[in-house]
């Protein structure tokens, strides 16, 4: 029996959890080859885009808990809110 065997892993899981490693290891790849600087944008500190990224992954959770909890609506709506959030603190955040 599996270590892991008590968890529910399906392919979407698997799909999300080998995309947010990707996206960790091409911002590391992008940080090693060329170097950012911390910036101010609409965020109250400055940040970098690793930065950026955590921020930017931990709210798109929090918004897709909000809707599970307070909406009936389809998750693709949350989905593409996230993704739009997302976009929006990577490039102006």
């Amino acid at each position: 029996m599996s270590s892991l065997s008590w968890m529910a892993w399906t392919k979407p899981t698997a799909i999300f959890f080998i995309t947010i490693a990707c996206i960790l290891v091409a911002m590391t790849i992008w940080q090693i080859k060329a170097p950012c600087v911390e910036r101010k944008g609409f965020l109250p500190i400055s940040t970098t885009p690793g930065d950026r990224l955590f921020i930017g992954l931990l709210s798109s959770a929090y918004i897709h808990l909000a809707w599970l909890g307070l909406t009936t609506l389809n998750l693709w709506i949350a989905f593409i809110i996230a993704v739009i959030w997302m976009i929006i603190v990577m490039r102006w955040g």
